[in-house]
């Protein structure tokens, strides 16, 4: 294995041909990359981008507003997973609410907020479902638990995204993309496969350092033969058919809707919701939310960092007024985003 690692980072460092862009779509491949030093390994020719795989950081400005409307004009019990707590919204994010008296949890799992509101019965208690195909199923699985137990005081408050249509709203933003591997752990390789037909390349990793140097490498070999390429380079989780007992939960429970993604706009089809039968544990139903606008600050560039546009470093508040201690935009507040990343590991390795 030690003669892999050392072929693969030769043929990283020697890399000799033209310009090549390089989008690690998640965000914990970011934080793995330079935390590993793996952009100083890089020649000038290859560019590293930072993509849209935060769940947190992809996540509308409306839907924290939705989420703070539940709490302080509703009064119902938001749980949620900490990252969130702090994204801010169009007037305040949900730890100003708490600092006006909402009702905030900070929870693990979806599970543990159904747990909170079995024993909770007079709070009406929602979790805020944010995630990609890795984490939508613990959502179902808790609905599917609070539909066993008969509770009516929960429900979920969903923004649960698709990858796969991420990937065609950014097709010409890079010439290969990373693929995240827990989520094609769960739907399979096939939908990237099936991109190759529109000239999207992409490799499959897992987050070691072995597991992105060899992804790397193929990468940029693939890369010289000049033509679409998919490679599972993480064979030992991800299989063609992935998880079919969680897309089977999936499709059981939801169904596919537009969605917003913060920089990408409205994408359709790429979220989903609850299925009618389901409409008792769907917060926009039950409480009858209004459509809600949310407007992002504007001297915030998250829309273009998650776009590969920019580099956060390239954003005039980054590090100056937006850090993680008083972040402006989503990127610098989640662990998986972009710019916490960059502000983490000290700015721009890769310029």
């Amino acid at each position: 294995m030690a003669g892999q690692n050392i072929s693969a980072r030769e043929i990283i460092t020697s890399y000799d041909g033209p310009k090549l862009r390089i989008m690690e779509v998640c965000g914990t491949h970011t934080h793995e990359i330079f935390r590993l030093g793996i952009r100083k390994l890089l020649p000038e020719q290859i560019e590293l981008i930072s993509g849209p795989g935060c769940p947190v950081c992809v996540t509308q400005v409306g839907f924290i507003d939705e989420a703070v409307m539940l709490a302080l004009e509703y009064g119902a019990t938001v749980c949620t997973f900490g990252d969130l707590v702090r994204v801010p919204g169009t007037e305040m994010s949900l730890a100003g609410a708490r600092a006006k008296g909402a009702r905030v949890q900070v929870v693990y799992s979806p599970l543990d907020a159904v747990t909170y509101a079995a024993e909770h019965p007079g709070e009406q208690v929602v979790f805020l479902s944010v995630g990609f195909e890795t984490t939508t199923p613990a959502s179902c699985l808790a609905v599917e638990q609070a539909a066993e137990q008969g509770l009516t005081n929960f429900s979920l408050l969903t923004a649960n995204k698709t990858m796969p249509s991420a990937y065609h709203a950014l097709k010409g933003s890079a010439d290969v993309f990373l693929y995240p591997g827990h989520v094609n752990a769960i739907t399979g390789t096939a939908l990237c496969e099936s991109l190759v037909d529109e000239d999207i390349s992409g490799v499959v990793t897992g987050f070691t350092a072995r597991e992105l140097l060899t992804a790397l490498a193929v990468a940029i070999k693939k890369s010289t033969e000049g033509k679409p390429f998919f490679v599972n380079a993480y064979p030992r989780v991800v299989t063609r058919e992935g998880s079919v007992e969680a897309q089977a939960l999936m499709e059981r429970l939801l169904e596919p809707c537009d969605a917003e993604w913060r920089g990408l706009g409205v994408i359709p089809q790429s979220g989903v919701r609850l299925r009618e039968a389901y409409a008792a544990y769907d917060a926009r139903k039950k409480f009858q939310l209004p459509e809600i606008k949310g407007r992002g600050n504007p001297a915030c560039r998250c829309g273009d960092v998650l776009q590969g546009k920019c580099k956060p470093s390239d954003c005039k508040v980054f590090g100056k007024v937006c850090t993680p201690q008083h972040p402006i935009g989503a990127c610098m507040v989640s662990n998986e985003g972009a710019c916490s990343a960059y502000y983490q590991y000290g700015g721009d390795f890769n310029a």
